[in-house]
C-alpha cells in the first residue's frame, strides 16, 4: 500500500502520465487526416495500450484509497472518460446502422485530453475559480436575459410590423431575441441597423445604442470582470499555498540537518571519551578531514556546539518568518483590493 501511494504522488509518475496524455492527443489529431488514417490498425493498437494505462491508473488509485476515491470530481471524470473510451469497442462499425453512432462516440474520445487537468495544479486552480464564479455569472446572465426580453418585446412593437417594419429580424419574439443576441455580442450590428434605416426608422439608432451600452458594455463585461477577479484571487491563493509548502519543506530540511548535526556532535563527544585525543579541538580537526564536499563544514570550533546550532537555526527561522509574513500581508492586501473592486 505504501509503495502504491508513493508511486501515485511521485513527480516522475505525473510526468509520465502527462506525456502519455499528450501522445494520445497527437494520435487523435493524426486520425483526422484520411491519408494517415489508412494506418488504422496501428492507431487502434496504440489506443488500446493507452486505454490499458488509464485503466491501470484508475485501479491503482482505487486500491490505494477506495473510500475517498469517489469523493473527488476529477476521479469521477476519469471514470466517465474511461467508460466513453471503451464504448467504440462495443459497437460494430462495419454495420451501416451503427456506423453513425460509432462515429459520434469516437468523436467524444477527445475528452481524454482533459485528464491533463488532474495532473496540473495550475489548471485545477483555474477550474476551481471558474466553478466559484458560476453562481455570480448566472445572476448576471439572468439580468441580461431580462434586459433582452424587455427590449425584444419593445423592438417587436416598434419594428415588427409585417408591412412597414423589419419582420425578418423583429417579426416575433424568437427572431427579436436572436437579433438582440447579435447586438449584445456586437456581431454585425451595423447590418441590423441598416435594415431599420432603409425602412425609415431613423430613431432606431437610439434604441440600438442604448441596448449595446447596457447589454455589452455593462452586463456582458460585468460577467467577464467577475471571472477575472475570481481567477486572480484563486491564483493569489495558489501562490500563498506554494510558498507555505516550500517553507514546510525548508523547515523539514532544517530539522533533518539539526538532528544530523546533533547526532554527529554526540558521537564526537562519545569518541573523545574513548579515544587518545586530549582535547575536543583535536577531535574536530580530525573529523573535518573525513568530510565530503557536500557535507556541512564546521568553520570554527564553537560552531560544533549544540547551543550555537540552535541559535543559528532560530535566527534563520525568524528571518524566514519575517520575509514570508511580509509577502503574505502584501498578497492579502491585493486580494482584499480585488474583492472591493
Amino acid at each position: 500500500m505504501v509503495l502504491e501511494f508513493t508511486l501515485l504522488f511521485n513527480p516522475l509518475f505525473n510526468s509520465i502520465m502527462i506525456s502519455i496524455i499528450s501522445l494520445n492527443a497527437v494520435f487523435l489529431g493524426l486520425e483526422t487526416d484520411y491519408a494517415i488514417k489508412l494506418l488504422f490498425f496501428s492507431f487502434q493498437l496504440a489506443d488500446l495500450i493507452i486505454i490499458s494505462i488509464y485503466t491501470t491508473e484508475i485501479l491503482l488509485k482505487f486500491y490505494v484509497d477506495p473510500l475517498n476515491y469517489w469523493r473527488s470530481g476529477y476521479n469521477l471524470f476519469d471514470v466517465l472518460v474511461l467508460f466513453i473510451a471503451y464504448l467504440p469497442y462495443t459497437i460494430d462499425k462495419n454495420d451501416i446502422k451503427h456506423y453513425r453512432t460509432w462515429n459520434i462516440i469516437n468523436g467524444f474520445q477527445a475528452l481524454k485530453i482533459l485528464k491533463l487537468i488532474s495532473y496540473n495544479r495550475g489548471m485545477r486552480s483555474l477550474i476551481t475559480a471558474l466553478g466559484q464564479t458560476v453562481k455570480t455569472v448566472i445572476y448576471v446572465l439572468v439580468l441580461l436575459f431580462l434586459l433582452m426580453f424587455i427590449f425584444a418585446i419593445l423592438g417587436y412593437g416598434l419594428y415588427g410590423d409585417p408591412e412597414t417594419g423589419d419582420s425578418k429580424n423583429w417579426g416575433n419574439l424568437a427572431s427579436a431575441l436572436f437579433t438582440l443576441f447579435c447586438l449584445v455580442t456586437v456581431d454585425g450590428w451595423t447590418d441590423f441597423q441598416n435594415e431599420l434605416d432603409q425602412r425609415g426608422f431613423s430613431a432606431s439608432r437610439a434604441f440600438t445604442i442604448v441596448f449595446i451600452l447596457l447589454g455589452f458594455f455593462l452586463f456582458f463585461n460585468m460577467s467577464i470582470g467577475v471571472v477575472i477577479m475570481n481567477i486572480q484571487v484563486s491564483w493569489v491563493s495558489l501562490i500563498l499555498c506554494l510558498k507555505a509548502e516550500k517553507q514546510a519543506v525548508l523547515q523539514a530540511k532544517k530539522q533533518a540537518i539539526l538532528q544530523r548535526q546533533q547526532e554527529e556532535v554526540n558521537m564526537l563527544i562519545h569518541q573523545q571519551k574513548t579515544s587518545e585525543y586530549k582535547t575536543f579541538s583535536e577531535l574536530v580537526e580530525d573529523f573535518k578531514k573525513t568530510l565530503h564536499h557536500s557535507d556541512p563544514m564546521v568553520l570554527e570550533d564553537f560552531c560544533a556546539s549544540i547551543p550555537f546550532i540552535d541559535l543559528y537555526l532560530t535566527s534563520l527561522d525568524l528571518q524566514d518568518n519575517t520575509v514570508y509574513s511580509t509577502l503574505y500581508e502584501t498578497a492579502t492586501k491585493q486580494s482584499q483590493t480585488l474583492e472591493q473592486i
